[in-house]
Parts: structure tokens; sequence; C-alpha cells
């Protein structure tokens, strides 16, 4: 006997019963970012692989063993998208659409990293990404950050989650800080990891993001970044913090909050929360000013954030109200074949006729008490019965599955108004 074919690991299926949850996030999230004046842009999943190398790095774990490469039959190599931002990037350089010009863009859709798949952490995932083009000033940086807690009041969460900030400062600054820190770990150096022994050549800043705890006290002695920063950046941040507080939105200042490419600069910030374990970020943005011109575009800004999918639908598996929200609101019983012929014309007249309108209509013979069982397991509200006497009778009967009300046999004029409620 054959054996079944399973999904790939760490690539997950989401079943009909979850869709549901989904869906409700998605519409949120469009919403939210329509009444911000965002537009979608929507990106090939397959890259040149030197695309990745030139903003990620070649020495870093993303590109050295998590991307997902290949050749394709031309001999090109080519590689299933691990981010989002430097595609986007490339679509707005190759497009034309950074000179002289100002964009609120967003996108949404699967990545790929090889990873070890863990609750939160997948091999395909699905990421939603925000970029801004053409703004200098903080208070874009402060938009995507109102941006995001309001999505995080329409899905109910914003009391589960907290933000973190830091400034990196500009690319020059942060090269001096840089060199402090070197000389500060390599002086320490037999107390470092073996991870962390890596970083120092490659990216130091890392080293302060350490979850290890033998490594604590080393790196709360560490050079601060915000000793570095001019008055340029030091202003540009307090320009940031000022927003929030005058908006009442809470925040808390954690100096090892680093991005470990040199493209960052000012701005960065996290969503984290405490019900995920290890994976808690479920939301990471900042200003990249730098890597528009490294992708070979002219010297520009930027700034947005990135958010996983799957780490915010966990925050959301207690949410009961969610499960009903994608099921049908009436379910219409056929009794006999002139019932079966006519219940098809009369369901997509109640579908002209009611926009929004979700019925689903039994297919099949099936004994009455088959199709009644079927109805109440669909979750609809109405139980629609159509048998020889109504379809002579031109009436429909209609049972409430879900409030205590006597079943009643009405026209398709009062029926159309009973559904309308």
């Amino acid at each position: 006997m054959a054996k079944n074919i399973q999904a790939i690991r760490g690539m997950h299926d989401v079943l009909p019963e979850q869709t549901a949850r989904w869906q409700f996030v998605e519409q949120q999230i469009r919403e939210v970012l329509g009444a911000y004046g965002y537009q979608e842009i929507r990106l090939p999943i397959v890259e040149r692989t030197e695309l990745f190398k030139r903003s990620i790095g070649e020495v870093t774990d993303i590109v050295e063993k998590e991307m997902y490469s290949f050749d394709d039959r031309n001999g090109d190599s080519l590689t299933l998208r691990p981010e989002g931002t430097a595609g986007c990037l490339r679509a707005c350089i190759e497009h034309g659409l950074l000179h002289n010009q100002v964009h609120r863009l967003w996108y949404y859709g699967q990545m790929f990293r090889y990873e070890r798949p863990q609750k939160g952490r997948y091999r395909q995932f699905i990421q939603l990404g925000v970029e801004t083009y053409g703004m200098a000033d903080a208070d874009i940086d402060a938009e995507l950050i109102l941006l995001s807690y309001r999505l995080w009041q329409r899905l109910g969460i914003s009391e589960t989650v907290e933000l973190q900030l830091n400034s990196l400062g500009t690319i020059a600054e942060r090269a001096v800080y840089r060199e402090q820190l070197v000389e500060y770990f390599t002086a320490n150096s037999e107390q470092l990891d073996a991870d962390s022994q890596r970083r120092l050549l490659s990216n130091p800043l890392r080293i302060l993001d350490t979850k290890n705890p033998d490594m604590q006290s080393l790196v709360e002695a560490a050079p601060k970044l915000m000793d570095f920063l001019g008055a340029e950046s030091t202003a540009h941040f307090k320009r940031l913090t000022d927003t929030l507080d005058t908006l009442g939105i809470a925040y808390t200042l954690n100096k090892r909050l680093v991005r470990g490419l040199d493209y960052y600069s000012k701005t960065v910030f996290e969503w984290v929360t405490t019900e995920l374990g290890a994976q808690g970020t479920i939301c990471a943005g900042g200003r990249y000013d730098g890597l528009i011109e490294q992708l070979g575009g002219k010297p520009n800004h930027a700034v947005g954030f990135a958010m996983g999918m799957e780490r915010i639908l966990a925050l959301l598996e207690n949410r009961e109200d969610l499960d009903n929200i994608q099921r049908v609101d009436a379910y219409m019983i056929l009794v006999g074949e002139a019932a079966q012929n006519a219940g098809i014309v009369l369901a997509e007249k109640l579908r002209d006729k009611l926009s929004g309108l979700r019925i689903q209509m039994h297919c099949g013979a099936a004994s009455f008490k088959s199709q009644f069982k079927k109805a109440d397991k669909s979750g609809a509200h109405y139980a629609l019965i159509l048998a020889e006497d109504e379809v002579e009778n031109d009436t429909i009967s209609i049972k409430f599955l879900r409030r205590d009300e006597e079943q009643r046999t009405v026209s398709y004029a009062e029926l159309i108004e009973l559904l309308k409620v």
C-alpha cells in the first residue's frame, strides 16, 4: 500500500474551520491600512538570490543557512523570498516609484526560511509588510506605530502586547559605537559564547540581543548606543516619543533593541508579548534609509515594519466569538423532486435580493431528518424548508435554529423581509 503524501515539515495547512479567523484578521488589516491611505503592492514569491545577498548580507544566518535557493534552467540562482522589504524596494526602484515621490505601501503573503519548526515559527509563514518611502521626519515613524496599535485594538489584543523602542542613530554614529563595542567584547572575549564569538566579527550589535543568561551581566555593562547619538538623531527620537506621549501610547525604552544590518538608522521598534513563549515578537520595524542606495537606487528615506501572522493568530486562539463569523445565515432543506428544482431558483433569487446573504442549499438526495441535522451543524440561523406544498403555494417554511420562536410558513416577499433583519 502506497504511503500517504504529507505536507512538508514546517509548512502547514490552514483548514476551513481555521480560515474564518484568518479572514477576520485580514479584513481588519485592510480596513486599518485603508484608513491611513496605504496602498497594496503585490510582489513575486521568487526573486534573484543576489537581491537578498545584497540587502540582508552574505554573512547572516538567513543567507548562509535559511534561504531556499535553487538554480533554474538558465543557470540563474533564484530564492523563495525569506522577507519582503528587499522585493518591495526592488519593485519600486525598477518601476521608478521613488523619484521625488512619497509612497505608503503594504504587501501580504508567504515567506520561506529553513528553520527549526516550533510554535510561532514555520518554514513557510505569512507576513504582513508595511513600507514607506520619501519621508525623513519622525512623524511617519510615529504613524506606523499608531497604525499598528490601532490594529491591535481592532483585534482585541492591545492589552497583551508591549511597545519597545530604541534609536540606532545614523550609520556614521553607529560605526563609532561599533568600534567601542568590539573593543569592549574583545577585552571580555572569554565570557562570550560560541554564537557571540562569531557575531563579534560580523554583527557585534547582535550580541546585545543574546538570550544566553550567562552573558546578561556582560551585556548590561556594555557601552550604550544612546551615548553616541548626535543632536539630529536625539531630536528625531525625542520627536517620536513626544508624539507617542501626547497620544497616550505606552512604550518601553529598550537599549538592547538592535538590528544587525548596517542599513538601519535611527528608529527601531518591536511589539512583544509574553503569551507566546520564546516567539514573543509579533511585529518589528524601523528606519532603513541606507538600503535604497545599497540596492542601486538614489539615496532616500524609508521606514516600515513586518508582522508574523501566525503569531498574531496564536494570540486570538481563545476568541470564541470568531468561530462563528464564517457560518451560513440560512440552510435550505429540499424535500421532493419539485422542491429540488424550485430550490435552486429560489436560492439564486434570495442572493440577488439580499447582498451578503450566506445561504447554503442542500444538494443530493437525503431524508428530511438527515438534512435537518446538516442544517443545524452548519451553524445557520434559519432552516428554510421547501416541500411539495410550499412549491405549489409559492411559500416556504422557516424554522429558527438559534432562538426560541415558532416555525412558520411565509410568502417569498415575507421571507426576504425576515432575512433582512
